[in-house]
């Protein structure tokens, strides 16, 4: 298992939270994701290290905006 957390820019609300939760979610391989709303991260577990590609895929499918490289 590989725990990764990234930093979103954008959300405001409890729907934010659970579109990013959802889509990042949604990715092959993610096992766990925890937003915290107040701190704009977004911590995903997964069977294998992910893409930040993939990642800043899913979040920007979700409405928001990966923060970093």
């Amino acid at each position: 298992m590989v725990t990764t957390t990234y930093q979103v820019q954008g959300m405001t609300c409890g729907h934010c939270v659970n579109s990013v939760s959802t889509e990042v979610g949604a990715i092959p391989g993610v096992t766990d994701v925890q937003v915290d709303l107040a701190s704009g991260r977004v911590t995903v577990t997964s069977d294998n290290p992910l893409e930040q590609e993939t990642v800043r895929a899913a979040v920007d499918e979700a409405g928001y905006d990966l923060v970093g490289a």
